[in-house]
């Protein structure tokens, strides 16, 4: 076995811009404040970097609904300031990921603005216009992932247009190929600024198919859960036959992987997948075969109520059956779409908050020994947990403030980083208020304190990035074997040809041992 990839093994560091450090003082994080903390993410001892969407968009849902895919959101900063990121980036061998949204765009992108004024106009085809049926009604018994009907009546055109999220989302038409060669040209826009890959939001909710669309079929699994309530009805259905995962999508795929391939240095494709109930890994398989993309990031560990023992080794024993000795796969146990780990696994594992620290670290050691890329989100390494006493006039997520109190959205795992306890808001902003307030609890867990701190979650894990950097079987291979354990233990072996380290994960004692065999 020889030597990987930098992305077949990578620790990959996601920023959500907002949220990360503002250098204006206006209360929201932005570009230059991410390259102010370069130093900090280097020193760490992470591979790359992901920022979540900082292009121009009317943030409905902050940054996923793209008004201009090749412009900046004024309030992050400009394309200048985005050269001097990634430059410094660079200099410190960081490699950087942009958060990329094809399946759909902003309504107020001009595309959609054109596309919805007439059936003639050069953009009519960009997007899914269809005829009401006889009665008048929708299409198709879709649903959004937000709630309600996933189509929308446009009194300009006299159709309804598809939009898997919010109607403000429009999904874009990749059945017409010029859609396709529009984000052939956005992704050589950013390659050609040396961004080294890209995640792809979303992926799997592109739609290819041409009419005539077909109803999703019932699920025969669902089971009604507690909130988020909006999402229920969603799943109440099966999507993979009709609404999502479409084969069409996969021209897009093989398109983007051949832009790709056309630059130097491994640029990095990954895609956010997933399917109906237990149909994710068959999806990834699918998403990654030769000639698509890279890798898929994997939803396995992000469940939203946490997981058990038993339940994270069968998500690793899943994987390995069809990812073994590949970089196809990455894994997250958060991002910022989810409660933070550090809430949601306390609970599944039946721990204390005394044990939170302890947990933190054994579980970013275990997703981090795991074949496959890594992804850490912000705050993990300080062991933040979730923020639940944000006043309910200063959310934000629309499902929060809909919700509240029974249900707080996702803005309990946005709060802004905490640099220094001393400075005001915690040294992310001078402003006298913050997108989303700073929570008082962070500031203990501040990232520079932490950094300077021996004894801190960030100390451990730097030191365990150092050191694996150093073990062949976790660097110049992707071979896990043995996989094993009781209630309280994951175990398991990785591989190369020059070393056997044998990985123990004990959840009893919240230790890692790594052994030589």
């Amino acid at each position: 076995m020889s030597s990987l990839k930098w992305w077949e093994n990578a620790v990959i560091y996601q920023i959500y811009p907002r949220s990360f450090q503002d250098s204006n003082d206006d209360g929201i994080g932005d570009l230059k404040g991410i390259t102010t903390r370069l130093n900090y993410l280097s020193e760490l001892g992470i591979d790359a970097i992901w920022i979540s969407p900082f292009f121009k968009s009317p943030q409905k849902d902050f940054g996923y609904d793209v008004s201009d895919y090749y412009e900046i959101s004024p309030e992050y900063g400009t394309l200048r300031d985005f050269d001097l990121l990634i430059s410094k980036a660079h200099e410190l061998k960081l490699r950087v990921m942009l958060d990329i949204v094809p399946a759909h765009c902003s309504s107020e992108h001009p595309w959609f603005v054109e596309s919805r004024s007439s059936t003639t106009n050069s953009k009519a085809d960009w997007f899914h216009w269809v005829q009401p049926q006889n009665d008048g009604s929708a299409p198709t018994n879709w649903l959004s992932f937000f709630g309600g009907q996933a189509w929308t009546w446009e009194p300009r055109r006299q159709q309804y247009y598809l939009h898997n999220f919010l109607p403000d989302q429009p999904n874009l038409n990749y059945a017409n190929p010029e859609v396709i060669e529009e984000f052939n040209q956005i992704a050589k826009f950013w390659f050609d600024k040396g961004v080294d890959g890209f995640r792809l939001d979303a992926v799997h909710t592109i739609n290819a198919d041409s009419f005539p669309y077909k109803n999703n079929p019932a699920n025969p699994t669902f089971k009604l859960g507690p909130l988020p309530q909006d999402q229920q009805p969603f799943f109440r259905q099966l999507h993979d036959t009709a609404q999502l995962n479409q084969p069409g999508i996969q021209e897009f795929c093989e398109s983007y992987r051949r832009i790709a391939d056309s630059y130097d240095n491994d640029r990095f494709l990954m895609g956010e997948v997933d399917g109906d109930n237990d149909n994710a890994m068959s999806v990834s398989e699918t998403f990654t075969e030769a000639g698509r993309l890279h890798a898929t990031y994997n939803f396995d560990l992000l469940e939203w109520d946490g997981l058990s023992v038993n339940e994270i080794k069968e998500a690793i024993l899943k994987a390995s059956k069809v990812f073994n000795n590949t970089g196809r796969l990455s894994f997250a146990f958060s991002n910022h779409d989810v409660p933070r780990v550090a809430t949601r696994q306390l609970k599944a594992l039946h721990l204390s908050s005394k044990d939170s620290d302890k947990m933190q670290i054994l579980l970013m050691k275990l997703q981090i020994s795991l074949i496959g890329s890594s992804c850490i989100y912000q705050g993990e390494e300080l062991g933040l947990e979730d923020v639940k006493d944000i006043p309910r006039e200063k959310m934000q997520d629309p499902w929060g403030i809909e919700f509240a109190p029974t249900f707080l959205g996702r803005d309990t795992c946005r709060t802004p980083m905490v640099w220094n306890k001393l400075l005001p808001n915690g040294g992310f902003s001078k402003a006298n208020t913050t997108w989303l307030p700073i929570s008082d609890k962070h500031l203990d867990r501040a990232a520079i304190d932490s950094a300077l701190n021996p004894n801190s979650i960030y100390s451990e894990l730097s030191k365990f990035l150092k050191w694996r950097k150093k073990q062949s079987a976790m660097m110049n291979a992707n071979c896990i074997l043995n996989i094993d354990g009781d209630d309280t233990q994951i175990s398991f072996d990785r591989q190369s040809d020059d070393q056997t380290l044998h990985c123990n994960f004990n959840f009893k004692t919240l230790t890692a041992s790594f052994k030589e065999i």
